[in-house]
C-alpha cells in the first residue's frame, strides 16, 4: 500500500477526499496511521471562514488536530510499533484528517486499548478546556456564564463544576445543545440570544453579571455579549477562534467603563509533557465524563465534505462528529 485517503480543502467551504501517497519514515517523527479524528470548532472557523488561510489548497490533512491512531513506525522515539496513541499537534501543522500522520512525538500521549477509540478521542479537545480553566482565577463561589454550548462549552459546564462554580449558566439557542447543557446539571439556560439574553443573564444575577464569561462560540457577536453579560470588574476568557482577520466591532467603551479583564485560550499543545491532555484523559478512564452523549454522528473520511456541512449547519443535534478511516 503507496496511497492514504486525506481530505483535502480545495476552497471556501470546499472539501474532498483524495489519494494521496503514504508519508516516508522519518527518524525523529512517528509515522501514525489514523483510526478516528473529530472536527473541531476551530476546523470550521478555518475550512468555512477562512481564518488564518492565505491560499488554497490547503495541505492534506489540514486543519484536523483531534486524532488517535496506532503507531506503524516510530521512527527513533520511545514509542512502539502498534501503540495506539492521541495526537495533539499544533493546529498550524496537524493532519488528522489524513489516514496517515507524520508527528513529533512530543504531540502524543499513549492511550490504553480497552476504552473506546471515540471516547479516547475526545482527550483532546477536553484538554484544552483544562488548559483554559487553569488560565482562569478561581471559580469557587462565582457566578459563570458559558455562551455557546458546543462540544467546548460543554466541557467547560463539566469542568466548572468540577472546580466548584457556585452557579453556572448557559446562553444557547439550539434546543439539543441546550438541553445536553442542562443534563450536565448547569443551573440555568437561556434559550435567546442577543440583547434578550443579556437581560435574562442581568435577571437572574440581580443586575449584576457574571463573575467569568466563558466566550465558546467564536463570532464576533458573542465577544461582545460577553461584556456585557460580566459584571465590574469581571473577567472574560475567549475560548472561541476568531471568524476572520480582519478588525471587528468592539465594545471598548463598556469594556472600559466596567474594567475588565480579557484574555484569549490558546497554547495548550505547546506545553511541555501535555500535562493538560494527560488529565482529561485521565477523568475519562476514571470515569469521570461519559463521552457518549456529545458523540453525535460519525462519517467514513470518504463523506468528509457531508460531515463538514453539518458540523457547520449544527442541525440533527449535531455536537461532535468523528472521522472513521
Amino acid at each position: 500500500m503507496t496511497k492514504m485517503s486525506a481530505a483535502i480543502c480545495t476552497s471556501l467551504k470546499k472539501v474532498r477526499c483524495d489519494y494521496i501517497p503514504i508519508p516516508s519514515p522519518i527518524t525523529n517523527k512517528v509515522l501514525v496511521k489514523t483510526r478516528m479524528s473529530s472536527i473541531c470548532g476551530s476546523d470550521l472557523h478555518i475550512v468555512y471562514m477562512g481564518w488564518n488561510v492565505f491560499k488554497f489548497p490547503l495541505p492534506p490533512g489540514y486543519p484536523g488536530h483531534e486524532g488517535v491512531g496506532e503507531v506503524i513506525d516510530p521512527g527513533n522515539t520511545d514509542f512502539d510499533t502498534k501503540e495506539l496513541v492521541l495526537t495533539v499537534p499544533n493546529i498550524w501543522k496537524s493532519q488528522a484528517f489524513a489516514e496517515y500522520q507524520l508527528i513529533d512525538p512530543k504531540y502524543l500521549i499513549k492511550l490504553p486499548a480497552d476504552l473506546p477509540i471515540s471516547h479516547l478521542l475526545m482527550a483532546q479537545q477536553l484538554g484544552t478546556v483544562v488548559y483554559g480553566c487553569k488560565q482562569l482565577p478561581s471559580v469557587i463561589g462565582k457566578t459563570v456564564v458559558v455562551i455557546g454550548q458546543g462540544s467546548v462549552g460543554l466541557f467547560h459546564n463539566f469542568m466548572l463544576k468540577q472546580l466548584g462554580a457556585d452557579k453556572i449558566i448557559t446562553i444557547e439557542p439550539i434546543p439539543e445543545r441546550r438541553i445536553a447543557g442542562e443534563k450536565m446539571g448547569i443551573n440555568e439556560s437561556i434559550d435567546l440570544t442577543g440583547d434578550p439574553a443579556t437581560k435574562a443573564v442581568l435577571d437572574l444575577t440581580n443586575g449584576q453579571g457574571a463573575d467569568i464569561t466563558i466566550e465558546a462560540v467564536g463570532s464576533t457577536e458573542t465577544l461582545n455579549q460577553s461584556i456585557k453579560v460580566t459584571k465590574p470588574l469581571g473577567r472574560i476568557a475567549a475560548f472561541g477562534l476568531p471568524t476572520t482577520m480582519e478588525y471587528v466591532p468592539f465594545d471598548w467603551n463598556n469594556f472600559f467603563r466596567k474594567k475588565l479583564t480579557m484574555h484569549s485560550v490558546h497554547g495548550s499543545q505547546d506545553e511541555p509533557g501535555l500535562p493538560d491532555f494527560h488529565e482529561a484523559l485521565d477523568l475519562i478512564v476514571k470515569g469521570k465524563i461519559d463521552m457518549s452523549q456529545f458523540l453525535t454522528h460519525k462519517f467514513h473520511i470518504s463523506e468528509i465534505q457531508k460531515a463538514f456541512d453539518l458540523a457547520n449547519s449544527k442541525k440533527d443535534g449535531a455536537i461532535k462528529i468523528t472521522i472513521d478511516f
